[in-house]
């Protein structure tokens, strides 16, 4: 299905691009522009932020492709038919048992020297092509066999997830606090993210650095500050982290989950685990779903607002023996800024769920509700 609207828009003519130009758009973060021919709109793009925006199969003028690069922008040829086997093997003749049998490691994502030709940035290309009934095919399958592995990642684990926005940049405070969070939790239960940058780079950074010392996680921190973010070179931001994890082995486990819907936003580099999705709607019931002792949800924008609610009409129909707890984190921006925490209490007046929801100002003080808990 295209996206029309919302987080991502999918251009795929030159007339939907002049249209939306003309409608006023001035930020193209988000846009997914597949196979148009740019070359007679150099001026009208350069009017225009870039940064955040997708550009697959494009036709560009003389420097042009490079100037978005340099604006923030992904850049990417769209792979042929051909291209198919590198990406998810052999197409199989019947009914195979699907090839994955474990989830991904973030080495076999980052497996050549630029995000754009590697396995991540190719299978991103990839799922970008015209959708056909192979190609969906192959899609779910590939799914299916994630949620298999995840299963047998899941099943000795406690696993808590932290769910946050993925604009925060790294040394910034909402950052630094995921990444002391996910430490504290790190040293009893698995930790559990989106995938993304931002508070979900933050809290898998966290859990890495369990066993070392909030020194030296505040260290790690300020080390990859000198790389705030993704934009405008995802293979600095990686190049950074890279470094940053050589130094110390895992701490705790932990488990990101991120969705080739979103590819222009690169995985994380500090997961033990990645379980990676095509389909972005079963990545978000999963991603809740595993997460058995809790979740805490740190100030975060539309996303994080709708994985307090989906979580919520779980908990809200669960007997309590399955509720999970939900931790928000921030009186004044959950009561406030985004009053999301009069409702939520609300809806778990009278329930299973009305003990198990809570509102904690620092995250020190969600930890400990989580750990109890658990």
């Amino acid at each position: 299905m295209e996206q029309h609207r919302g987080r991502i828009v999918d251009v795929d003519s030159l007339a939907d691009l002049d249209r939306r130009l003309a409608l006023g758009a001035r930020s193209l973060s988000g846009w997914r522009v597949r196979g148009v021919d740019l070359r007679d709109r150099s001026a009208a793009l350069h009017a225009r932020d870039l940064g955040g925006a997708t550009f697959l199969g494009c036709e560009w003028g003389p420097g042009e492709a490079e100037r978005a690069r340099a604006a923030g922008a992904v850049v990417m040829a769209v792979p042929d038919a051909a291209a198919l086997d590198s990406v998810l093997g052999p197409v199989p003749a019947a009914a195979p048992d699907p090839a994955r049998t474990a989830l991904y490691t973030v080495e076999e994502l980052y497996d050549a020297p630029t995000w754009t030709t590697s396995f991540d940035g190719r299978a991103y290309a990839w799922s970008q092509r015209p959708s056909t009934p192979d190609s969906a095919l192959r899609r779910a399958l590939h799914d299916h066999a994630i949620d298999q592995a995840l299963q047998e990642w899941a099943r000795p684990r406690r696993v808590a997830g932290v769910m946050g926005g993925h604009a925060a940049r790294r040394g910034d405070p909402v950052y630094r606090g995921a990444a002391r969070l996910a430490q504290a939790l790190g040293s009893t239960l698995a930790v559990a993210t989106g995938g993304g940058p931002g508070a979900m780079e933050a809290a898998n950074l966290g859990a890495w650095y369990a066993a070392a010392t909030p020194g030296e996680l505040d260290d790690a921190v300020g080390r990859l500050a000198r790389v705030p973010s993704y934009r405008p070179s995802v293979d600095d931001w990686v190049a950074s982290a890279r470094e940053v994890r050589a130094g110390v082995a895992p701490g705790a486990d932990s488990l990101s989950i991120p969705t080739w819907h979103y590819g222009h936003e690169p995985p994380n580099f500090f997961a033990t685990a990645v379980a990676k999705y095509f389909r972005n709607a079963t990545r978000e019931a999963t991603l809740l779903e595993v997460c058995d002792a809790g979740i805490v949800f740190l100030p975060g924008a539309g996303g994080t607002v709708q994985e307090i609610f989906q979580d919520a009409c779980e908990n809200y129909y669960a007997d309590e023996s399955s509720v999970a707890p939900m931790v928000l984190v921030g009186r004044e921006y959950w009561t406030s800024t985004l009053p999301a925490w009069p409702l939520l209490r609300a809806l778990a007046r009278g329930r299973a769920m009305e003990e198990h929801v809570h509102l904690a100002e620092t995250d020190e003080e969600a930890a400990a509700i989580v750990r109890a808990g658990a």
